[in-house]
């Protein structure tokens, strides 16, 4: 199943009902006077989060989104229905915007957390409400307003309590894999990872702790070079940041690695050098000097990374 983070689609709140233009009319009430009813009120477009979601998968099959409209008020005082509201699901972690505007709408973070993105019509009033001392046979009645209508976009940022960031190969999926029982794609070459994954790490009677993998960063990566550019944001919500680095390298390319993956960050959103991190030495099994680590840790040290 493909990973959809982005999407475009339309709201339309449901119409109102028009107003009903009747008269009483009975055996022994010769003038029984105007009885029409209201309209009902269209259906609002609620917005809603939802944690059992991880994707926007649903957008790619549906991009328009119309609640009901309100039904016509009737004879007898009779008020039209109103008109049932249309909940659309998204991930918790989500960005409603205008897409004409750009303008934030909600950030949905929480379960069950919701938006009125387009309200419902009003109800048109029936003739009843145009009677008067001079007009008591009204034959007009109001019509109902359209509902509120517009184009959103909406983007998800991934809730997770711990991000993976490095360069492509440093090992982030295989070490992604050992914490968790996820299955991403492993491989020796770079890029293998293309799109987010998500794992969970249960340590006895703690709670859980999700952790996510987005695909290696290379430099320029804030700027849309590799894939980095796009998955960068799924870390901003991330309370810790795991600097997967490869170990089995030289000295100064290993500094040279956590430099880069540090200037992408800090092109991309400077608030994520402020962010706690941890820098991983990945691969040590496949360092032949014994005291390689050492050397790296005093290197680190040195330079205050």
């Amino acid at each position: 199943m493909a990973f959809i983070d982005e999407a475009k689609f339309f709201v339309k709140g449901g119409d109102g009902g028009n107003g009903c233009v009747s008269f009483r009319r009975e055996k022994f009430v010769p003038r029984g006077g105007p009885d029409g009813g209201d309209g009902g009120k269209g259906g609002d477009v609620i917005i809603e989060s939802s944690t059992r979601l991880s994707s926007l998968i649903d957008f790619r099959y549906r991009s328009h989104f119309l609640a009901e409209k309100g039904q016509h008020g009737q004879g007898r005082k009779k008020h039209g229905r109103n008109g049932e509201d249309c909940v659309v699901m998204v991930p918790a972690g989500s960005l409603i915007m205008d897409a004409d505007t750009g303008a934030i709408v909600a950030d949905l973070v929480e379960e069950g957390q919701n938006v009125v993105v387009a309200r419902g019509g009003k109800g048109g009033p029936g003739n009843t409400h145009f009677a008067s001392s001079t007009n008591r046979a009204p034959r007009v009645a109001g019509r109902g307003k359209a509902g509120e209508e517009r184009w959103l976009r909406i983007e998800l940022k991934i809730l997770a309590d711990v991000g993976l960031v490095g360069l492509p190969n440093a090992g982030k999926s295989t070490l992604l894999s050992k914490l968790s029982a996820a299955h991403p794609k492993i491989a020796s070459y770079p890029f293998t990872t293309l799109e987010p994954h998500l794992g969970v790490l249960q340590i006895n009677d703690m709670p859980p702790c999700i952790i996510a993998d987005i695909p290696g960063l290379i430099e320029g990566a804030h700027l849309g070079a590799g894939l980095g550019h796009r998955f960068l944001k799924h870390i901003e919500r991330t309370r810790l940041l795991l600097h997967v680095v490869d170990a089995s390298l030289p000295v100064d390319e290993i500094i040279a690695d956590q430099r880069t993956i540090e200037e992408e960050l800090r092109a991309f959103n400077e608030t994520l050098l402020e962010r706690r991190k941890l820098v991983v030495l990945n691969k040590i099994d496949l360092v032949g000097d014994t005291k390689q680590v050492e050397k790296i840790r005093a290197v680190f040290d040195e330079k205050g990374i």
